[in-house]
């Protein structure tokens, strides 16, 4: 016999064979010894290597560097540390107090009918279980069973039990019927209310010890409906039913260990919440599209189950929530600046809606911008109204608004907007453009106070809220909507044009204390200008059919990382992701403020502004200049700067003379915006022969001649003439 001992380097594979192959000389093999010789490094070239050592097995020590990387779960409530959790809480609960106090108050008679009628039930079984008591008839069964054995000694053993228990039973009733008689005689001779009140307390006692089982005194005040407990049990079931492989096969072969929480299951508000490791190689994103089907898992309605991914930790981190009600179904919080009294402050997060747990979402509207984006109907422009009201009810904000749809979603904001516009045609587009241009040169004056302020002022070098309130510096919020902006960005003659302008304002405006809150239904490259969606800040994507459409409002991977506007249902409605108000994306029901109610707070906000002297621009009844009186204005400036002896001039030097006449009006204006301001009167460029000033030699230039320019004008006097006639 060898053994392992005997060389150093037994040989295992050996012994397999004269083992298997009915060998004469057997060998006797330790097979611990030949397990732990397969797991040494010291084989040939196709010997297993050890992948998992026994060091790399051990359970990690306790170290400091893993308690700090430990989370510390809150020590109070969530709706304890919020203080508008707080109020809800406690106002559900005085409102759940007095419904119950009410309910009841009314149905007293009812309850009073019901005693009544059950007391001679209840003093039947009062004296009958007195008369049981006294004479032990309990014990009877039991002294009746050991006379039919015979069995003398114990019969008279429990007899004379019964006797004593009955003997001192006797005392008690004696006394108790005693001072029963002392006080029946006080009674009679007590006040008529005493009387009554004696009687009704026996007749409530009676009534309460005659009250049948299955027939409770009082009625229900509330329903509370009953909805099954979230168990791991129930969140595997669901899971497996996905169609996801990698779930399907890791169930089969580890069974419920193969998906592994990462924290008990908790109550979370009005739900249970879930945290989830997914198997290898499932992503939190495969079970989000197929959230219908884990609705079906759970048995749950659409609208209660809401799973979430955790990129920030890992694509297979799941968060689900499954709610007690449909969210779609309960009645929505009302807006919380509706009943706030006095102005807000722009510089505190504005509430924007709430989460599928019922906890209000606020966000920062300064030094961001919001992008918002879904398919029609959807509440795109409730979603673009909530921050809007919120800056109309800070007196020192500015407020341009358009509206390029042309329904009039935006209508109740003009009463305070400085700027408004509203409609499909082609002025509304230029004069979004023209906005958009104005915005550009505030920037840059902006820019410069701002640069020209002390560091004591100005330490960051942007918009502070102190700032703002300085009326001489000019450095008030300025938000501008651009509702259905993807009519503006996509115009023909316009969008490239505003598409680069409100580029360069996305970016640079965020510190300048100008904002812009862009909302679109078609969100692609044409409609939506990289450089704008890339750039804005703060996101919100209702409902979306692709994911094309997704990643363009809410960032490039977001629906790989799982964050997937897809998933909305038909009845979810004004629920969408918003991104950037927060370390993760959240799920948000926005508030929804109606017509009626929109036009209350826009009174109140004027108001506001009228006792602070911020109302101005439209809502003050400053005429801003349209488009066409823009261009008659340049109409005339051209025959100015032109004199009738030059017939024809390049578009260069026009635009150079009508910056010296005017440049605040054409300081910027460029050849292509010359172009486009004359075509709707038919006017266009065309070759002109000219002599370059710098050079002194004649050359070909695209310019215009001035008789087109006289004529347009002839022709709008005439139609003005006729009108007034």
């Amino acid at each position: 016999m060898t053994s392992p001992q005997d060389d150093d380097r037994f040989d295992w594979r050996a012994a397999e064979r004269d083992l298997t192959n009915d060998a004469p000389d057997t060998n006797v093999v330790d097979l611990d010894a030949a397990r732990a010789a397969r797991t040494t490094t010291d084989f040939d070239d196709d010997g297993p290597m050890l992948v998992d050592s026994p060091a790399a097995q051990r359970t990690p020590r306790f170290t400091l560097d893993g308690v700090r990387a430990g989370q510390r779960r809150p020590i109070l409530p969530a709706w304890l540390c919020s203080r508008a959790e707080l109020r809800d809480t406690m106002r559900w609960a005085v409102g759940h107090l007095s419904h119950t106090t009410a309910y009841h108050s009314v149905r007293l008679p009812k309850y009073a009918g019901r005693l009544v009628l059950r007391a001679p039930a209840g003093a039947i079984r009062l004296v009958s279980g007195g008369a049981r008591w006294l004479f032990d008839w309990e014990g009877e069964q039991m002294r009746q069973s050991t006379s039919q054995t015979r069995d003398g000694d114990l019969y008279l053993k429990l007899s004379k039990q019964r006797d004593r228990r009955v003997r001192w039973r006797g005392i008690v009733v004696t006394f108790t019927l005693a001072v029963t008689l002392v006080g029946g005689v006080a009674v009679a001779l007590a006040p008529e209310w005493a009387r009554w009140a004696v009687l009704a307390l026996l007749v409530t006692l009676c009534g309460m010890l005659g009250q049948p089982a299955d027939k409770p005194l009082l009625d229900t005040a509330v329903v509370i409906p009953r909805v099954a407990r979230l168990t791991s049990d129930v969140v595997v079931r669901a899971l497996a039913v996905l169609g996801i492989s990698g779930i399907s096969q890791a169930i089969a072969k580890q069974g419920q260990r193969a998906i592994a929480f990462t924290a008990p299951i908790t109550r979370d508000g009005p739900g249970w919440r879930a945290d989830i490791d997914l198997p290898p190689g499932v992503t939190a994103g495969d079970v989000i599209e197929r959230r219908d089907r884990l609705a079906a898992g759970l048995t749950r309605p659409l609208g209660c189950v809401w799973p979430e991914g955790q990129p920030e930790v890992h694509p297979g981190r799941l968060l689900l929530w499954v709610g007690d009600q449909d969210m779609a179904a309960t009645p929505p919080k009302p807006w919380p600046l509706l009943k706030a009294a006095g102005a807000f402050d722009l510089g505190r997060p504005v509430p924007f809606g709430t989460d599928p747990r019922g906890r209000v979402i606020t966000f920062d509207l300064p030094y961001t911008n919001l992008l918002i984006g879904s398919i029609p109907g959807y509440g795109k422009t409730a979603a673009t109204q909530v921050p809007m009201l919120a800056a109309a009810l800070d007196p020192y904000a500015e407020l341009w608004c358009f509206d390029f749809k042309g329904t009039g979603g935006l209508d109740p904001l003009e009463k305070v907007s400085a700027r408004y516009a509203s409609g499909q045609d082609d002025d509304t587009a230029e004069s979004g453009l023209m906005a958009l241009r104005e915005l550009r040169k505030e920037c840059q004056r902006r820019a410069a106070v701002i640069k020209g302020l002390p560091k004591a002022v100005c330490p960051d070098n942007k918009v502070t809220p102190e700032l703002a309130r300085r009326k001489k510096l000019g450095l008030h919020w300025l938000v501008v909507a651009l509702d259905e902006v993807q009519e503006l960005f996509s115009h023909a003659e316009f969008g490239k044009e505003a598409g680069d302008l409100a580029e360069k304002i996305i970016k640079l405006g965020r510190a300048l204390g100008v904002i812009l809150v862009v909302a679109t239904q078609r969100p692609d490259a044409k409609s939506l200008p990289t450089g704008v969606s890339a750039n804005a800040g703060t996101r919100f994507c209702l409902r979306v059919m692709g994911q094309i459409e997704n990643d363009m409002i809410l960032g490039t991977s977001a629906y790989k990382n799982g964050i997937r506007a897809t998933m909305f249902a038909k009845k979810d409605k004004g629920v969408g992701y918003l991104v950037g108000a927060a370390d993760d994306a959240q799920i948000v029901r926005t508030f929804y403020v109606d017509g009626p109610t929109a036009e209350k707070v826009i009174d109140r906000a004027r108001a506001l502004r009228e006792a602070a002297g911020t109302l101005t621009g439209h809502a003050a009844g400053q005429a801003t200049p349209t488009p066409a009186a823009r261009r008659d204005t340049l109409l005339d400036d051209i025959l100015t700067v032109v004199p009738a002896t030059e017939p024809k001039v390049w578009a260069e030097t026009l635009t150079e003379r009508l910056a010296e006449l005017n440049a605040d009006a054409y300081a910027d204006l460029t050849r292509d915006q010359l172009t486009a301001a004359l075509k709707p009167y038919g006017i266009t460029t065309g070759q002109v022969w000219g002599t370059d000033p710098t050079t002194g030699k004649g050359a070909n230039r695209r310019g215009i001649e001035r008789q087109h320019i006289a004529d347009a004008v002839a022709e709008r006097n005439r139609r003005r003439g006729d009108k007034a006639a």
